[in-house]
């Protein structure tokens, strides 16, 4: 994603010093977001605000959060600044109050679009970026988050995720990965072979540049799909023809950052079917990206 201009001297000494997510004081993010995050590999800190309050369907699923619906913001260590970057899930009457919040505190948008298509009530997704003291950051994305209905509460604490009832070792097998139960939701995060970059920095996969494949389960062995393809301009089509070839919806393409290099386009998809007979075609459609192997470095999917 863009981000803010940074000064030249903070930049030099990023160079000089790589910081780690380790090294960082994450407590003023935590405090000024009223929520405590995670740290994500590759030095990444998360934040995330399922839109629990939100009671969304799309073809007669009832979609969890943590499927479609699940804000989420990510940190960088910069020396002792921060590069923000996130996805905030918001209905149309949210986007312009949101925005204008963001925009009034130095946060930048980079994208504003759909990533389903028939959902009721219809979501939108507002990419957001921006550089600086993360503290500085993080209040001025609650402030523009207090403008939607976004549950901004720390939720209680975590009961075990209901069981997956469909065959994850074949399903895991089918697209040669290892998937998560991330609260009754089956998701795999499949990283890009190539480093990208953005204001001359390494994105790491958890920042949101891993192909994305959500499974919700939904009886009998079947599940709902839904996620976005990371892809070069180059991979569009055959990864669109392969999707399509198998049943798979597309419902949206793309960009979510601006100055990213190489520049990706991400492709959202849909479909209700045969859990495993879904995570062939799927395999078949990663088979024309430039993906990390299997057993190279993976990362955690956010929910989205």
């Amino acid at each position: 994603m863009k981000t803010l201009v940074i000064a030249t001297a903070a930049l030099l000494a990023f160079a000089a010093t790589p910081a780690r997510s380790a090294d960082m004081d994450w407590s003023k993010v935590d405090q000024a977001l009223g929520k405590k995050g995670a740290p994500q590999a590759g030095d990444v800190y998360r934040v995330t605000f399922p839109r629990t309050d939100l009671q969304v369907t799309l073809d007669g699923v009832a979609l969890k959060p943590g499927f479609a619906l699940g804000t989420h913001i990510e940190f960088l260590p910069m020396g002792s600044q921060a590069m923000v970057m996130g996805d905030l899930v918001l209905t149309d009457a949210e986007i312009n109050p949101v925005m204008k919040t963001l925009i009034e505190g130095g946060i930048e948008i980079t994208a504003i679009h759909n990533h389903l298509l028939r959902e009721q009530p219809k979501v939108m997704y507002m990419h957001i970026g921006g550089t600086g003291d993360p503290g500085t950051l993080a209040r001025t994305i609650r402030a523009g988050l207090e403008q939607s209905k976004t549950p901004l509460a720390a939720a209680a604490a975590a009961s075990p995720p209901p069981a997956i009832d469909f065959d994850t070792a074949a399903v895991d097998s089918a697209l040669g990965a290892k998937g998560n139960n991330n609260g009754g939701v089956y998701q795999f995060a499949v990283p890009r072979a190539e480093t990208i970059m953005e204001q001359g920095m390494a994105i790491p996969p958890a920042m949101g540049t891993a192909i994305g494949i959500n499974f919700q389960p939904l009886g009998q062995g079947k599940a709902a799909i839904t996620g976005d393809f990371v892809l070069l301009a180059k991979e569009v089509n055959p990864v669109l023809q392969a999707l399509r070839g198998g049943g798979i919806e597309v419902m949206a393409l793309h960009s979510h950052m601006l100055d990213d290099q190489p520049h990706m386009y991400f492709m959202h998809f849909w479909a209700q079917n045969d859990a495993v007979t879904l995570a062939k075609t799927l395999r078949m459609a990663l088979d024309k990206a430039n993906v990390k192997k299997t057993g190279e470095e993976t990362a955690k999917a956010p929910g989205r």
